[in-house]
């Protein structure tokens, strides 16, 4: 039970990670993208290939996975400088279709789909963790770092202007904010984050293939800062503990047919939202 609940823990602080990089862009500079999945998934190959290939130190994987997934993200950040709303998720929903297509397809690199096989433990020092409870520590200190640093550029310039944008991105422009950069700068600061949570899940895991990182991951991240709540520091965490504890609760249920558990989460995952929207729109922790 002990080696569960550890386990349990691990995904939940990888998800975290996730939900509050997305939560940068989505809640601080009103940038909804479906396609954060494709940034965690280049932190997980880039991660796990430098780990099974050149090292496993966690300063050598975490800063090449970063800057990766920050150059792809310039990608995401050329139609977000033209485009808004529901046309942006268009064009990130077609960046996420294309990731996965590469993800597939570049077999000398990923391992195509059958992925990489036997990612070794990262390593600080020279020191493997490899168990449960030592992940965790890890995974929990990388959550640490990403909060503190998404929770200093919120309250820093570089915040109010996100936020200024995301409230009127033409009253932003009048006020002499540079809209193009700034906004360029959020995704791949999103993005480089997000490959922290790839690193720390290829390596968990030991296996990557491109079956994590498909547009229902890209949902589901975006369903925990919704249901957790937009521009907060704690929303994502919120959601994402919710979101990964409800499916292994359920699972214990035993009057539900363990073949329609699948089906029964995404109808409660569906319901939470329309409720959320209607009852608190805010998500679960309201902006402070």
């Amino acid at each position: 039970m002990e080696a569960y609940l550890l386990n349990i823990g691990v995904l939940i602080t990888i998800y975290a990670i996730l939900a509050t990089t997305l939560n940068f862009i989505m809640g601080y500079a009103g940038i909804f993208s479906l396609a954060h999945a494709v940034f965690f998934g280049i932190g997980a190959y880039v991660g796990s290939w430098l780990a099974m290939n050149v090292s496993t130190s966690l300063f050598v994987t975490l800063p090449a996975a970063a800057v990766a997934s920050a150059l792809v993200s310039i990608a995401l950040a050329l139609p977000a400088l033209r485009v808004r709303g529901e046309y942006f998720v268009a064009a990130s929903l077609g960046l996420q279709v294309i990731g996965v297509t590469i993800f597939s397809e570049w077999k000398s690199f990923t391992g195509g789909v059958g992925g990489l096989v036997g990612v070794p433990p990262v390593s600080l020092f020279g020191v493997e963790f490899y168990q449960p409870g030592q992940f965790l520590l890890v995974s929990l200190a990388c959550l640490a770092a990403v909060v503190l640093i998404v929770r200093a550029l919120a309250h820093s310039s570089f915040g109010r202007s996100l936020m200024a944008i995301r409230d009127s991105e033409s009253a932003a422009l009048a006020f002499g904010k540079n809209v193009a950069l700034i906004k360029t700068y959020s995704v791949m600061i999103s993005a480089a984050m997000t490959a922290i949570a790839g690193v720390l899940y290829g390596s968990y895991m030991s296996f990557v293939n491109v079956e994590s990182f498909m547009l229902d991951t890209s949902v589901l991240i975006m369903a925990m800062v919704i249901i957790g709540g937009t521009g907060t520091i704690a929303g994502p965490i919120v959601g994402a503990a919710l979101l990964l504890i409800l499916p292994n609760a359920l699972s214990y249920l035993s009057f539900l047919p363990q073949t329609e558990i699948g089906s029964i989460q995404q109808i409660i995952y569906g319901l939470g939202m329309a409720l959320l929207m209607i009852f608190r729109p805010g998500g679960l922790v309201n902006r402070g």
